[in-house]
């Protein structure tokens, strides 16, 4: 696989997992907890694997073997810091949604 495949596949990764966050979101609104807490569980799935193609990246740079720093890269890199975070953001407004409807009942 060459490089810009295996960094396109974090772009994917992070991109489903962005998805999957504000899928999850949409379900807490509306007072689904559970598939709003199943959307979260394949959101971090799809984050450790963008993670596992990352961390393996910076093992070959570490070991002599990186790659020249490209735009496309630098691309991916800031799809998978916004995905992390807004799945870290998400999780407290599903958080606060779940306490609402507790206090609702």
């Amino acid at each position: 696989m060459s490089f810009e495949e295996i960094v396109m596949n974090i772009i994917v990764y992070a991109g489903n997992a962005k998805s999957y966050c504000f899928e999850a979101l949409n379900e807490a609104k509306k007072g689904d907890f559970k598939k709003s807490d199943e959307l979260i569980a394949k959101a971090k799935d799809e984050l450790l694997k963008a993670h596992h193609i990352q961390t393996e990246l910076i093992k070959e740079e570490a070991l002599g073997n990186g790659h020249k720093p490209t735009l496309l890269m630098m691309h991916a890199q800031d799809h998978l810091m916004n995905a992390s975070l807004a799945k870290d953001l998400i999780i407290e407004l599903i958080d606060i949604c779940k306490q609402n409807n507790k206090k609702e009942d």
